[in-house]
């Protein structure tokens, strides 16, 4: 049995989600005329109270097109230091957008609406960036799958507002945060102005993000998806996949989270753990203690047939999902008890 918990992107369909794709009715997407994705994006607009939704084929390309579409050249991006858009997108807001960033650090990722008021670009200089965007990630995956109090978005969303700055949400895990807050995506819809969410992580589909917006920002984002090669043809059959998912996968993150929990447990106990980040969702970071190697760590797990990533230096995550079951949880404590 290999237990591969480098990351809930690994996820592959259930039978279900399978006969769903087999069963759509496609179309040409670039075209405009694909059934299946049209009803998913309506689908996931209606969800959030947004007025459209585009399908994308990654949660890069979603988060990339809604900076692309809220900045101009020469501007500045507002974000955490450990943000997803910064650190994982292959320099993408300078390629793509033309604007450079003002890294912040925030608690765990989490930046306050003060940290941000504070780092507006001042309009009235000329050696100065204009700050165009502001951007957000929930949950946080450098933090650990920590996510927002929803009263800190709120006077976050006052600042734009008063500053009449777009605010943008790397989505990517946010139903991992509403099923453990209760809140509802409608709320979120509310209070930003483009939203990025990815199926293919905890909800458990092959490909697929979608962003979220205006009717303007949607038709502007399709217009640079197309620019970045990102017009696809029949795609229903992956939108199918995505409309399940958010039917049926979405509850079950719970379930994600408990397993993840578990996890932190199994280490917090050992020897050469230092410290384990608090268990918010379905990511779980031990840091290692001394001068232990974070690179052999991994192999050392490896060599047990569990699969993590290094996360920076004398970090390790794992990250739980829906191929990730109970049996696999009891048989990773077997293992890790007899690790040396």
């Amino acid at each position: 049995m290999i237990i591969d918990l480098r990351s809930d992107t690994i996820t592959k369909p259930t039978r279900e989600m399978q006969e769903a794709m087999w069963a759509a009715e496609v179309g040409d997407d670039v075209f405009g005329d694909d059934p299946t994705v049209n009803a998913l994006q309506e689908k996931a607009a209606s969800l959030f109270g947004m007025q459209a939704a585009l399908f994308c084929a990654s949660g890069t390309m979603t988060n990339q097109l809604a900076i692309r579409v809220h900045t101009r050249p020469g501007s500045d991006v507002i974000c955490d230091k450990s943000s997803h858009i910064y650190l994982y997108e292959g320099g993408g807001i300078m390629l793509n957008a033309f604007s450079s960033v003002k890294l912040l650090e925030g608690d765990r990722g989490r930046l306050s609406a003060s940290q941000i008021a504070e780092a507006i670009s001042p309009t009235d200089d000329i050696h100065s960036t204009i700050t165009r965007l502001v951007s957000l990630e929930n949950t946080m995956n450098k933090g650990g799958g920590c996510y927002y109090a929803f009263d800190e978005l709120v006077k976050i969303k006052e600042v734009c507002t008063q500053k009449r700055i777009p605010l943008h949400l790397d989505g990517a895990r946010l139903f991992n945060a509403l099923v453990e807050t209760g809140e509802s995506p409608k709320q979120f819809g509310q209070i930003f102005d483009s939203i990025s969410i990815c199926l293919s992580k905890g909800l458990g589909c092959p490909v697929g993000s979608l962003l979220l917006g205006s009717k303007e920002i949607i038709a502007e984002a399709r217009r640079f998806r197309k620019v970045m090669g990102g017009g696809w043809r029949q795609a229903g059959f992956l939108a199918a996949a995505g409309s399940y998912a958010l039917d049926h996968h979405v509850e079950r993150l719970k379930e994600d989270h408990q397993r993840a929990k578990a996890i932190g447990e199994l280490f917090a106990g050992r020897a050469e753990v230092e410290a384990v980040f608090p268990v918010d969702t379905n990511i779980v970071i031990i840091r290692l203690a001394g001068s232990i190697s974070e690179k052999a760590y991994v192999q050392k797990l490896a060599a047990s047939s569990i699969r993590a990533v290094t996360f920076g230096k004398g970090l390790v995550r794992f990250v739980t999902h829906l191929d990730f079951t109970d049996d696999h949880l009891e048989e990773m404590r077997r293992r890790v008890a007899v690790l040396l």
